[in-house]
């Protein structure tokens, strides 16, 4: 019995020692990931997919073109605006040159036939004069031919206006509205040739194709997504962190990560982000009593230094 006994206590002895070694707490790991700046790159005009230039991993230069679209609908507007542009075109250049060298010699000849008429109403004009100062013509005979001298004067001066008028050309106004409307197609073309520059997708920025959403051929929507274009230069890493465990990383602190997918490598780090994830974040109680509960923080921090090797995705841990 004596021996049951001791051997029985040896038994919970060992127990007790396993279990104050396996279950007594280890160091607190607070795990994150490291995370990258993305931008999309879309059309202002629908289309579809013609041609795609990069395929997903692809490293990309600012000013790289992406992909092109096909708008046959904006090439037709296009054409339709330069139309409208050289009509107007040719309405300006009609209101400064004015009227044909035909229309101009044919006013040239009605405004001399005019001053002919003139010079015959003013012969005629003087002679009955003459002939009433010496009592031959009766006074009404003077009245006649002085109207018809006025008249002659009168188509003189007509002549000579419309002969004016087509050596001038259009008026200064018309010739403002033209040219206005010249200034207008010309606008109207620049609008649609940017749209048609927009079936052609720039990179804005150096970075790497994370994803493309389109296949060749399909169709797109005005401001659709085309592929997403990660810039690995702008990275930093987040983390979700229990408040009560906030006390070592305020604001501008550096503290030190592991990151296992490189061989564990050592990182440094510094925080420029903090708040709080709300009241739908996951709130744990200090005791099972649950007299308070914590909060749960976003923290993100940027390297110190570049890190060679680190991909988005990528978990980054902290060791408390």
């Amino acid at each position: 019995m004596l021996l049951v006994f001791l051997t029985l206590l040896g038994v919970i002895a060992l127990v007790a020692l396993v279990g104050f070694f396996m279950l007594r707490k280890g160091p607190e790991m607070i795990q994150g990931q490291a995370e990258v700046t993305e931008y999309r790159v879309s059309s202002k005009v629908p289309g579809r997919i013609r041609e795609l230039r990069v395929r997903e991993g692809d490293r990309v230069n600012a000013g790289d073109t992406l992909a092109i679209l096909e708008a046959p609908d904006v090439q037709a507007k296009l054409e339709q605006a330069l139309a409208a542009e050289a009509a107007a075109q040719a309405q300006n250049e009609k209101a400064h040159k004015g009227a044909r060298q035909e229309q101009i010699k044919a006013a040239y000849e009605m405004w001399q036939q005019a001053k002919a008429g003139v010079e015959v109403a003013e012969k005629s004009y003087t002679r009955i004069r003459n002939l009433h100062e010496q009592g031959v013509i009766p006074a009404q005979k003077l009245d006649e031919i002085t109207a018809q001298r006025d008249a002659a004067v009168a188509t003189e001066k007509a002549a000579k206006a419309q002969y004016d008028m087509a050596v001038n050309g259009a008026q200064r106004e018309d010739k403002m509205a033209a040219a206005a409307t010249v200034e207008r197609a010309r606008g109207a073309v620049a609008e649609v040739a940017s749209y048609l520059k927009e079936t052609y997708l720039i990179a804005q920025t150096a970075g790497e194709v994370s994803e493309i959403f389109p296949a060749l051929g399909e169709l797109v929507g005005t401001g659709a997504p085309i592929m997403n274009i990660a810039i690995l230069d702008d990275m930093w890493t987040t983390f979700n962190v229990r408040e009560d465990l906030l006390g070592d990383l305020p604001m501008g602190a550096e503290f030190e990560a592991f990151v296992p997918a490189l061989d564990h490598r050592t990182v440094r780090l510094k925080v420029y982000y903090l708040k709080d994830l709300g009241t739908y974040a996951a709130w744990k109680a200090t005791k099972t009593t649950g007299q308070f509960d914590l909060k749960t923080f976003e923290v993100r921090a940027l390297p110190v230094e570049k890190i060679e090797g680190l991909r988005p995705g990528m978990s980054v841990i902290i060791r408390k």
